[in-house]
Order: C-alpha cells, then sequence, then structure tokens
C-alpha cells in the first residue's frame, strides 16, 4: 500500500509565556507550549516547512525516526545541516519506515528543546489493528522543564564559564507545573475520563536534565510500548523515564469516581544539583463535579531509589510476536567499548572558570570530549571535505581501571576533538557502554540517531569480557532509541549498520551534551544506490 504524505508548518517565534507568575518571551513552535503534534500511520511520511522567526539559528530532530538513507533531515546542528537562520526556512522530508507508537520532535540546538518540542503519532498502517483492545481513547502527555530565566542565555552563560548550568524552576505535565509550585493557581493540567473506559496514553519525557518517576494515584496502569515499539504488557503503578524516552500506557479508569492526582518526580543518584520538585496534573472522572477537600497523590519512589528503577527496568522486554518480530543480532562483526565520563579541563589564562578547583567541567566518551564544529560534518564527509572532523574514534577507552570504583583527578583531564567511528554497511554491531566513577557518576540516557538497537544486557559494576556476556538476553530483549546506563555500571546494545549516514551519539541529559559527552557514527554506503546516502535537498540551510 502507498505511503501517505502529510504536510506541515512550523512557525518558529518568541511568544509570551506565564507560569508560577513569571512571565517570559520564549522560542515555541506555532505559539503552543508543548507544540504541535504530528500524526501520521507507520510507512508514511511527513513534510515539515519550518519558518524560523526567532532570534538565532536552529535545527528541529525527529527524535527516534530512523530517516533511511536521509540523514539530509535528521537534524543535529552541526552534525547533519547547519541551522535555519533568522528569517530562513528550510522543509524537513521525515521518513518513516518501521517505527509504530508514539516518538517525539524537537530543538536540536544549544538548549532550544526545553520550549521546542512536541509529540509525533504513529498509527499502524491501514487494516492493522494494536496488538492489544482498541482504547476508548487516546491522549499525549509530555514531561517537559521549566525554566523562569531564558534558557538560551542560561546555557551561554554557564558555558562561557565552564560552570554547571542551573536547574530548572519545575517540572511540567503538557505544559502545566500543577498544584504543588507557589503560585501555582490555575496552572495543571486536566485529563477527562468517563468510569470503565481504558485510555491509551502516549508518555514523552522532554526533561533537561532529570530522569523522572511518573505515577497516577489510586491506579495502576499497563505499560506496552517504549520508543515506538511494542513491549510484553507491564502492570505497574509507576515507571520511570529518561529524557528523550517515550513509553505508551494502557491506562482504566476503574476507581471510584472522583478527582486523582497525577504525578512525575525526579530519580537523581548523583551529587550534581537537579530540580527536586514534583509536577502534578488531574486525572478527574466524567460528572463529578467538585474536587473531595483531599486529592489522593500517587505514592512515587524516592529520588534516590536505584532498586525502584532497577525493579521497573528489568521487565521490559520486546514483545517478539509474530506479527510484531524482532531480529537480535546473535553474533557481532564488530565491539566498541565506550567509557562515559563527567570530566574537567583547565581554565584558560585570564579567564574566571565556574567548574570545580577552578576548573572547565567537560564530559567524554572514550575520555574524549566532542567538539562541534563550526560546519556540519554530514556536508563534510559526502563531499570529501576531510578536514572538518577525524575518523578514528577508538573502540576502547585509552586507560583500562575499576572505572566504577576509582574516583582519582588521575582521569579527569579528556582530550577535545570531533572524532568519529566509521562502521561498514551491513555490520553487526555491539556497542558497550560503561560508566566510570570519574568526575560525578550518575544514570546517562545514551541515544543513537538513525537506529532503534537492542538492550541485550546491563549490570553495576564493570563489564568483563568473558562472564558479562552469559548474561545477555538474545531472545527478546526492548528495541529502544534511548537506553539509561546505569551509574557506574554498564550497558550493551546491538544493532545492524544498515541505514547508511552521519547519525549522532550522545547522552540525552542536557548538560552533560552540552560538556562534550557526544560522538558520531558514519555508517558506509552499502553496494547499490538503495544501500546507500540519499542526493542532498536543494535547499539546505547554508553554514553562517
Amino acid at each position: 500500500m502507498a505511503a501517505n504524505v502529510h504536510h506541515y508548518s512550523f512557525i518558529l517565534k518568541e511568544t509570551n509565556f506565564t507560569r508560577l507568575c513569571f512571565t517570559k518571551p520564549m522560542l515555541t513552535v506555532n505559539e503552543s507550549f508543548p507544540g504541535p503534534t504530528i500524526h501520521v500511520r507507520k510507512g508514511d511520511r511527513a513534510f515539515v516547512n519550518v519558518h524560523n522567526n526567532g532570534k538565532y539559528g536552529v535545527t528541529i530532530h525527529w527524535h527516534g525516526v530512523k530517516q533511511p538513507h536521509n540523514p539530509w533531515s535528521d537534524g543535529p546542528e552541526n552534525i547533519t545541516q547547519c541551522p535555519i537562520q533568522p528569517g530562513k526556512n528550510f522543509t524537513y522530508e521525515v521518513i518513516f519506515s518501521d517505527e509504530e507508537g508514539t516518538l517525539w520532535w524537537h530543538a536540536h540546538s544549544d538548549w532550544s528543546r526545553a520550549t521546542v518540542h512536541g509529540h509525533i503519532v504513529i498509527l499502524p498502517e491501514r487494516g492493522k489493528t494494536y496488538p492489544f483492545s482498541e482504547p476508548y481513547a487516546e491522549q499525549t502527555i509530555f514531561l517537559g522543564s521549566w525554566f523562569d530565566t531564558d534558557v538560551k542565555e542560561l546555557i551561554d552563560d554557564a558555558t562561557a564559564t565552564g560552570s554547571d548550568p542551573e536547574a530548572s524552576t519545575g517540572f511540567t505535565i503538557n505544559g502545566w507545573p500543577g498544584a504543588l509550585y507557589n503560585c501555582s493557581n490555575e496552572t495543571i493540567y486536566t485529563l477527562g475520563v468517563e468510569y470503565g473506559q481504558t485510555y491509551l496514553l502516549r508518555l514523552v519525557s522532554g526533561v533537561m536534565n532529570e530522569e523522572m518517576f511518573f505515577g497516577i494515584a489510586g491506579h495502576n496502569f499497563t505499560v506496552v510500548a517504549q520508543d515506538a515499539s511494542y513491549l510484553k504488557p507491564i502492570v505497574t503503578s509507576y515507571i520511570m523515564i529518561a529524557p528523550g524516552q517515550t513509553m505508551d500506557i494502557l491506562l482504566t479508569a476503574d476507581q471510584t469516581p472522583s478527582y486523582y492526582y497525577i504525578a512525575a518526580s525526579p530519580f537523581f543518584d548523583s551529587n550534581a544539583p537537579f530540580d527536586n520538585t514534583t509536577t502534578t496534573a488531574i486525572l478527574r472522572y466524567t460528572n463529578v463535579t467538585s474536587a473531595p477537600s483531599t486529592i489522593p497523590m500517587p505514592s512515587l519512589p524516592f529520588v534516590t531509589d536505584k532498586e525502584a528503577v532497577d525493579n521497573f527496568t528489568a521487565q521490559l522486554r520486546a514483545l517478539a510476536s509474530k506479527e510484531h518480530p524482532i531480529s537480535v543480532p546473535k553474533n557481532f562483526t564488530e565491539r566498541i567499548i565506550i567509557s562515559v565520563s563527567v570530566n574537567q579541563l583547565p581554565c584558560e589564562a585570564n579567564v574566571t572558570c565556574g567548574g570545580p578547583n577552578g576548573n572547565r567541567l567537560a564530559a567524554s566518551l572514550n575520555n574524549i570530549s566532542f567538539s562541534t564544529p563550526t560546519t556540519d560534518i554530514l556536508q563534510a564527509y559526502y563531499r570529501n571535505l576531510n578536514d572538518t572532523y577525524e575518523d578514528d574514534f577508538p573502540n576502547q577507552p585509552p586507560v583500562y581501571f575499576n572505572f566504577s570504583g576509582v574516583d582519582t583527578e588521575l582521569y579527569l583531564l579528556p582530550e577535545v576533538g570531533t572524532k568519529l567511528k566509521m562502521i561498514e554497511y551491513g555490520a553487526s554491531i555491539e556497542i558497550l557502554y560503561q560508566g566510570t566513577n570519574v568526575g560525578n557518576a550518575e544514570n546517562h540516557p545514551m541515544h543513537l540517531h538513525g537506529y532503534s538497537f537492542y538492550v541485550v544486557g546491563s549490570a553495576y559494576g564493570n563489564w568483563n569480557e568473558t562472564t558479562s556476556p552469559a548474561t545477555y538476553n538474545l531472545v527478546d530483549p526492548p528495541e529502544v532509541n534511548t537506553v539509561g546506563v546505569p551509574k557506574n555500571g554498564w550497558t550493551a546494545i546491538r544493532f545492524v549498520a544498515n541505514n547508511p549516514g552521519v547519525w549522532f551519539m550522545h547522552c540525552h541529559l542536557e548538560r552533560h551534551s552540552s560538556w562534550g559527552m557526544n560522538s558520531v557514527i558514519i555508517v558506509k554506503n552499502g553496494p547499490t544506490n538503495g544501500t546507500s546516502i540519499r542526493r542532498p535537498p536543494p535547499n539546505l540551510p547554508v553554514c553562517a
């Protein structure tokens, strides 16, 4: 069946918004926060014309959309394109393939995704159904961060001094902070439900720097998908969702009709500063005309409750049914071991830096802190302009040590560079992310553009080449695009490199990405036009 084609117009402009008695102009799409939802079916494509009427250059990324052979429309600034400058426009061609469920789009320039973001809803192909009973209705739920300050000024100031950016003022559900903040009257989202009906909640975490627990008072629910890939159903009273991840949840309104709080609060097991607040919304049964004197609140895990996180994530298994099969690489062509660290760089002469010990905060993969170039890597690669990057990102850390145990200044200093990893088309790849105790250890949600991958293993401590692979799940591992690497632990992923292009790989904690916890993989062209990168579109933004 021929794919449907959809057309959207995104107008980026500064619009005044008031939250928590604070009004500020902020960059949004079509004057909405969150922005508009893109609706497609599996295998469709969408043309999104982005007009930038803002004050600075911006790009848009279609998070989790594989964009087969089409990295030109993937979006990360100076990786696959230069920014759309103020007064200019660019039409993205968003090509959907095997994704089905919930994804999202967001700006991919500095910290502008804090306000420039929205859902992508991918329905099954016509004539096909969900692998669960048809819900009565669907609702998008977006978890976000609210800053009383201008987010571009915030990260620009922090970058100038090498300091830790200020934490957000609060969190939001569908753009509203909720009832627990000062000056929060009438700033709460309400979800109306009918008793006895089942609803599909499409949950996105666009939070900037914290993983989140999420729950609904008095109600269990069933998690049926993550990152637009179906799961074996998980019945639970809470979830833990990292920045960049999505989850599809079935909620049955089967409790005494009343008002119930929906809430999200952080999971944060680190010494770094963070936003330790709770955002709320209201689940309101229809025909209930007034709220009870006390609205029940969900009992979410404590902010440092790693056991609650592990209990939830251990249940994530691919549906792996006949209608929704998976194809896990049982063997691999190449294994890439990547140490993940927070680091420090020495302060420049005649500059006062705000990081620890008067240094500049940094972050790295394999002890290389990524330096984003001033022109985009995809064009440089496509046109053989090799002075933009180096293609020698290493397959292993430069030094092996007790990654999860050592906390010493010996390993604080990274190399700075624009180093990429070249991968042969069709190769079966295993990436082993090894968290370290260097700098400030915490959970790292790692995201790879252009691919979904199978999470075949994860544990605390140091990965062991002999014993760790024996624990892998090669039967029904979840297929995702963003995965949390546990604090002082490791995560192993596998995928087949069948999508040629230039693809960004980074931590989705915005602080860490800003500090250099990034790299790029380049999957080379295959032997035919059908296994090669498409030609570039004629109207690519020009590098300033």
